[in-house]
């Protein structure tokens, strides 16, 4: 029996980044092989050099970057090349063609110039030798595999015009547009809601089986992973410290920091609002790196432990019942939102796409609310109309008994620091003039919060720390940062106001398992200390059953189910809850085998109806 020839053969590579304080080693003498048809994923927190590795093979870093080592590519129409000392006409040959990538960014990668519609045309006419009339056809078909609502409608849009869960869609059917080889996928289906997830990583799967395509699979969410890897490597500042196929990683570790990032995750199995472990739990690290596990430690409560834990008890189910006495926080009423739909030269209104349609809810203090539904199902509008970010048709929105849309501008000013808003789209968010210590201290001078500059800064500083990044980081900008890093810089500027009600939409997807667990504990303790309350919007609804006392399932615009957590994943009512629920990854060993054999079938069908 031959031993295939990898499609890919990354050989010590190595990128180093120059800056102000001296070389940055962002990878660190990498090794791997990638074969034809096969899955591998790589996974790691923010920082550890996931996305750098991936941007190195493709030739797509800043000019500061100094890449090594060999990364050989089987290209069909180069032969056997290493792709970092291709000239930049030859990558242009393969970038898009044999070797296409999915952003983590779906926002930056689109033009906002261009529809979306033309954006992948353009990538079928400078590979194919095709009509426009046949890239149209081919690229309607693709928006439709990619679960696109309306996609001739979607073709015609801007990006701006579309959900981030749309525009990442979008992006994956660019990258698949020619059938590449190669298919590098970082971080593809952070915006995606489960039920399209899962439809896409059941198209990746039937490509690379159909076509023999190789997936490199860069992931921060250990369920897909699982269901969609044949190998996992597991990366730490820089380095491969662990690596073996998906179903020994999952059920045996060796190393720690895959031991705590598997530990770290929620899953449905998880007690509700309890403190999550972190990576720190599992290992520690000396000055010379040198990596320690940690021995689990039993935890024997003294008298005085329990006397707390007693008045904690005591004085959280007293906090429950005064803010069962007090009025609701928060109480939309029949709120509504249309956006009209404007055709033919003089932009007549056709239609209206209603996408809030007479929601009612309320929101209690000191109450989570979580809001799970597909992208494009009226989540995020709903929460900034909630705001007044985006004005509504009709309904209004009290906060504390106050319509805040009766409210005029000045008002509306002053009282925004009791209402605040963490975005998906941490970039946008964020000045890229401005560092992060300025960022966060912004809101704080605006309203005019503590005596004076010495005691905001003291405050900001506390905050960094907060969401796990360090104090030196204050000095930087927010282009500096991952992606991950930005969202939690973003959460610390949202909580700087010290807000009542704070509005989380998708703010902890963009974030890897150990920090999604550290602000996850953050916000808990926050809602304890300080009687937060929250409005939890996600498309993972393991976060959501573990953070939330209610949730609200959003549907075309509609709250079509609502329950406590428990009773709605136990036994949900309504069609479409089952249907999410249904399309959540697992992780646990029988879901690994099932997703191994549902290849193996595919693939065997295939076979047999070729020959």
């Amino acid at each position: 029996m031959s031993i295939p020839t990898p499609i890919l053969q990354v050989t010590d590579l190595e990128t180093t980044f120059a800056t102000r304080q001296g070389i940055v080693r962002a990878v660190d003498k990498v090794s791997f092989a990638l074969y034809p048809g096969e899955a591998v994923a790589i996974v790691g927190e923010s920082g550890s050099g996931k996305t750098v590795m991936a941007l190195s093979l493709m030739q797509l870093l800043d000019t500061n970057a100094q890449v090594g080592g060999k990364a050989v590519f089987q290209s069909e129409r180069l032969g056997a090349v290493d792709l970092l000392q291709l000239q930049e006409k030859q990558l242009q040959q393969l970038r898009g063609n044999e070797m296409g990538m999915i952003f983590q960014d779906p926002m930056s990668s689109l033009n906002p110039v261009y529809t979306c519609g033309q954006q992948v045309v353009e990538v079928l006419l400078w590979h194919r030798k095709i009509s426009k009339k046949e890239a149209r056809e081919r690229v309607l078909q693709l928006f439709e595999q990619a679960k696109l609502p309306r996609p001739e409608q979607i073709y015609d849009s801007y990006p701006h015009q579309i959900s981030g869960g749309q525009k990442q869609r979008v992006i994956i059917a660019m990258a698949m547009a020619c059938e590449p080889a190669i298919l590098i996928a970082d971080e593809s289906t952070t915006a995606l809601d489960v039920t399209v997830q899962a439809r896409m990583l059941s198209l990746i799967d039937e490509l690379r089986v159909k076509q023999n395509m190789a997936v490199l699979f860069i992931s921060h969410d250990l369920g897909v992973v699982a269901e969609i890897a044949d190998r996992v490597l597991v990366m730490y500042k820089g380095r491969i410290v662990e690596q073996g196929k998906v179903l020994d990683i999952f059920t045996n570790p060796q190393h720690p920091y895959t031991k705590g990032l598997l530990a770290c995750r929620p899953t449905l199995s998880t007690k509700s609002q309890a403190k999550l472990p972190t990576v720190a739990d599992f290992m520690e690290e000396d000055g010379q790196g040198i990596i320690r596990e940690k021995k689990p430690q039993v935890y024997e409560p003294s008298l005085a432990d329990v006397v707390n834990a007693y008045v904690g008890t005591v004085s959280d189910i007293k906090q429950q019942r005064d803010n069962s006495q007090k009025p609701p926080l928060l109480q939309v009423q029949d709120l509504q939102v249309y956006f009209p739909i404007k055709k033919g030269i003089f932009s007549r209104t056709t239609g209206y796409v209603k996408a809030v349609d007479g929601v009612s809810f309320e929101v209690k203090h000191g109450e989570t609310i979580a809001l799970v539904g597909e992208s494009g199902s009226g989540k995020t509008t709903l929460g900034r109309a909630i705001l007044r970010l985006v004005e509504s048709t009709a309904g209004s929105v009290l906060f504390e008994g106050k319509d805040i849309a009766s409210m005029n501008t000045k008002t509306l000013r002053q009282n925004r620091r009791h209402f605040q808003m963490i975005f998906q789209d941490p970039y946008t968010s964020l000045n890229p003039m401005h560092t992060v210590g300025e960022a966060i201290l912004e809101p704080m001078r605006v309203h005019k919060l503590y005596g004076s500059d010495k005691e905001r800064r003291g405050e900001m500083l506390e905050l960094i720390e907060k969401v796990g990044l360090s104090p030196e980081h204050a000095q930087r900008y927010p282009q500096a940062f991952s992606g991950g890093q930005r969202q939690r810089i973003a959460i610390a500027r949202a909580l700087a106001l010290q807000p009542k009600l704070l509005i989380c939409d998708e703010s902890v997807s963009a974030l890897d398992v150990s920090v999604q667990a550290q602000v996850l504990n953050l916000l808990n303790e926050l809602k304890r200390d300080f009687n937060m309350t929250y409005l939890f919007i996600t498309h993972d609804l393991a976060v959501a059953k573990h953070m939330a006392d209610r949730i609200l399932v959003m549907h075309e615009g509609r709250i079509v189910e609502q329950g406590i957590p428990v009773q709605l994943f136990q036994n949900p009512q309504h069609d479409y809850t089952r249907s999410l629920i249904q399309a959540i990854p697992g992780g646990e060993p029988e879901a690994i085998v099932a997703a191994h054999e549902k290849r193996a079938a595919l693939k065997s069908g295939i076979a047999h109806y070729q020959v």
